[in-house]
């Protein structure tokens, strides 16, 4: 059997959504291991003089929690 945990992160980019998305993803990955999913939970950005200047993007990634007789 397996149990999974979600934590809530929020990435940024200057580019796009979808840069934003994998920043977050990207940096979730150096801490977190068995990453399995993730899901968009809001989406809202910076603006400066009349045009986008940041995304942001809030996300749910999930993950598999390891058994104790792994670790």
């Amino acid at each position: 059997m397996a149990v999974y945990k979600k934590v809530q992160i929020v990435g940024t980019s200057g580019e796009s959504l979808e840069d934003a998305i994998q920043k977050a993803i990207a940096r979730a990955s150096k801490t977190l291991r068995n990453l399995g999913w993730f899901e968009v939970k809001e989406i809202r950005g910076a603006l400066a003089e009349g045009r986008v200047k940041e995304y942001q993007v809030v996300i749910e990634v999930g993950f598999r929690l390891e058994d104790a007789d792994s670790l």
